[in-house]
This record gives C-alpha cells, sequence and structure tokens, in this order.
C-alpha cells in the first residue's frame, strides 16, 4: 500500500507547494505594483528639491531617511525602469508602459558614454527590457550603439573588458560585476549578425573565468592586469571583507553570468561553472538558513552582521534559469523558491514605507561604509525578474521570456 500511494502522496506535494508558491508569487506582484506607484510618487518629489543636475531615478535612501536619486551616470539608473517594464511583462497593463517610457528615454543618453563598463546595467536592464516587449527599432539602434560603445572598452592583450578608470591603485581592473555586461554584446550580435561583440563576450568570459576564481570557485572581486602583457598583477575583494574574502554578491555575480553565458553560447563548461559557483554557495557553511546571505561569507563577526537581500535576488533569479538547463535543476528550483519564499516572508518592507522600495536589508558596500542595511533598487529589480521566472516556470513557460512584443 505505500509503495502504491506514494507516487500520487508526493505528486499531491509538488501541486500543493506549487500552489503556494503562485498564490506568494501574484501576491508579491501585487505588492509591488503598489509600492512602486509609490516610489513613481516619491521621486517626483525628490526631484522637486535636488540639488544635483539631472537626477531622476531611484537608488536607495540615506542614513536621515531621505530619497537618493541619480542621474543617468550612476550604474543603477536602469533598474528602476526596468521594473517597471518587469511590472509591464507581468500584467500586461499598458500604464507600465507609459510609466516606463521617459525613464528609459533618459536612459539612451549613456549609449555613447565610453567611460564605464556598466553599459549593460544600465542600458541593457532599462532600454534592454524595452526592445524585448516591444520590439521598437529605436530601442534596437539604441542597443546597438551601446554595444559597440562598451567593445571600446575591450583589450584583447588583457582579453577583458576594463571596468574602472583613473584609479590609483590599478592600471587595468575587472570585477566580476563585469560579467553581468555581457549580455548587451550576445544580444548586439543577434541584432546585427555581426560575431564581433559575441567573440568579445566569450573572451572576456574566458579570461574572468580563468582568472577570478578560486580552486573552490569563488571568486575575487577585482583582477588587476597589465595592459601591455595581460599579465594578471593583483587579486583583491574590494568590497569584500578581505581580499581571500568571498563577497555574496559577487559571487552571485558570477552564478548568474555564467549561467547567461550558457544560455548564449551553449558551451558546458560555463554551465559547469554556475553549478561550481553554486555548489560553493550552497554549501558554504556560512549560508543562512533561510538563504539570504551574509554580506560575506568569510566575515569574522559573523552571524552579527549585515545582510545582503540583493545577493539573495540576484541567486534567485539566476537559480530559475539554471534549473531549466541542469540535470540538478529540480534542486536548483526549489532552492530559487526557498529564497523567493524568505523574500517575501521576511525582507519586504511594509506597505507605503521606505518610500515604495520592495526589499530591506542591502548591503552595498560595507568597507566604504555605503548602503549598509538598507533597501537597495538593484535588489528589487532581480527580485522582479525571479519572480517573472517564477511564475515563467509554473505557467510551464520557458524560463526567459525571448517570445515578443507584449500586445495591448
Amino acid at each position: 500500500m505505500k509503495i502504491k500511494f506514494a507516487l500520487p502522496v508526493l505528486l499531491l506535494q509538488a501541486l500543493t507547494y506549487n500552489s503556494f508558491a503562485q498564490k506568494g508569487n501574484a501576491k508579491a506582484f501585487s505588492f509591488a505594483e503598489h509600492q512602486t506607484d509609490v516610489l513613481l510618487q516619491e521621486t517626483e518629489k525628490a526631484k522637486a528639491v535636488a540639488t544635483k543636475p539631472g537626477v531622476f531615478s531611484p537608488r536607495s535612501i540615506n542614513p536621515d531617511g531621505s530619497l537618493i536619486l541619480v542621474n543617468s551616470k550612476d550604474w543603477c539608473s536602469g533598474f528602476f525602469p526596468g521594473e517597471m517594464w518587469f511590472l509591464y511583462e507581468y500584467s500586461g497593463n499598458a500604464n507600465w508602459k507609459t510609466k516606463a517610457e521617459p525613464f528609459t528615454t533618459t536612459m539612451e543618453a549613456e549609449q555613447t558614454n565610453g567611460g564605464t563598463h556598466d553599459m549593460g546595467f544600465k542600458v541593457y536592464c532599462s532600454v534592454g527590457n524595452a526592445y524585448r516587449l516591444t520590439h521598437d527599432a529605436h530601442y534596437k539602434d539604441v542597443i546597438i550603439q551601446s554595444a559597440k560603445t562598451l567593445c571600446t572598452r575591450f583589450n584583447p592583450t588583457v582579453g577583458c573588458i576594463k571596468s574602472w578608470d583613473n584609479r590609483k591603485e590599478w592600471k587595468y581592473p575587472v570585477i566580476i560585476d563585469n560579467m553581468m555586461n555581457l549580455e548587451l554584446l550576445f544580444e548586439a550580435t543577434k541584432l546585427t549578425g555581426d560575431s564581433s561583440f559575441y567573440k568579445i563576450a566569450v573572451t572576456h568570459a574566458n579570461t574572468t573565468m580563468k582568472n577570478h576564481f578560486r580552486a573552490d570557485y569563488s571568486s575575487y572581486h577585482v583582477i588587476d592586469y597589465d595592459p601591455e602583457t595581460g599579465k594578471v598583477m593583483h587579486k583583491q575583494t574590494h568590497q569584500g571583507f578581505a581580499d581571500e574574502s568571498a563577497w555574496a554578491r559577487g559571487q552571485a555575480w558570477g552564478l548568474y553570468g555564467y549561467t547567461m553565458c550558457y544560455r548564449e553560447t551553449g558551451d558546458k563548461a560555463y554551465l559547469q561553472q554556475a553549478e561550481n559557483i553554486a555548489k560553493f554557495i550552497f554549501s558554504n557553511p556560512n549560508m543562512t538558513k533561510d538563504l539570504v546571505p551574509y554580506w560575506d561569507y568569510n566575515d569574522t563577526a559573523i552571524p552579527n552582521v549585515p545582510r545582503d537581500a540583493s545577493a539573495a535576488s540576484i541567486m534567485a533569479s539566476a537559480l530559475y534559469e539554471l534549473s531549466a538547463c541542469s540535470e540538478n535543476g529540480k534542486n536548483y528550483k526549489n532552492t530559487a523558491d526557498k529564497i523567493i519564499k524568505s523574500l517575501n516572508d521576511n525582507y519586504q518592507t511594509k506597505p507605503d514605507s521606505t518610500h515604495g522600495f520592495l526589499l530591506l536589508h542591502s548591503t552595498g558596500h560595507k568597507p566604504a561604509k555605503s548602503e549598509i542595511d538598507v533597501p537597495i533598487i538593484y535588489a528589487d529589480y532581480y527580485y522582479l525578474e525571479a519572480l517573472l521566472r517564477q511564475k515563467r516556470l509554473a505557467d510551464n513557460k520557458p524560463v526567459i521570456n525571448t517570445t515578443g512584443a507584449l500586445k495591448n
């Protein structure tokens, strides 16, 4: 009898859990729509009294509780328009498209800004989502120009795109975050047929895989190269606890970046890299029970240190995609579901609070004493992306929506 009923019981448990996940997903999006309207209102209020020119997009909250707005040059400027495009994708409500468009237009100025590696964060998270959901040819042109600009930062001798300029302590710094900007280049090849973008993305990913990772698949934050020879000069973890520590968000960038690279290339070396990074993260003895990590896995003051909900959001989004292409997919999806449940249950802000942000307890740059235990816009962005991916899997659809424009 036990054998006879084992499969139906397991199926019932799976369906019940999926039902709870779907209800939580719908509730989270309802909350997100409400809060984003609040954040829009708060943004307009803050703009009216702003003293810095060109600020328009929310980033975080100051220690005095005031809203931080940034201009388009800030690396976080594209996340808020991206959030509104996600809400349009989820709801089909054209009002979100209307609200996203002026923010997206402001981001277009960055397409020729060759002084930054953050073109993916800024342009692809905003204009890229706009093009994906509308197929407006103008957005396509902006994506292509942005990719061309990003390629000007590539040094073939090093084999990487340079991250930061005008930093005395480094000659040619490359940060793990830079993996997130490669999706823009892959997209540019698909839009133009020009393989040079693809080749630069693959070269950067391969060089990073060779030099950024330790034997246990944890990652350094910064690798400094000699631009003349391509030789590695220094390995550091600038935003983490120590150079040899595992900064939580850095590990999340790597997980997401190599999962995306596998999607775009089919190269199983990238899939294996993503799986090894996931193994490091989720077998780490300092990983928390609720799977929202401490800001650095090696901080010696654990557990009395800040969490980083942004790292959790990035990991959840990456794991949903990884679940669709890995033999270990069921475990990855279950882990992502657990992260989302933790964020929903214990890290959401209260309705109408925190100027309209979605998640509490993110950590930006602790060594610089910047944005510690606060809402940060990129935590909200990847949280919404993870929710969209969770919903698509529950609806038996491909985890990544690349099927075309929405119709209203």
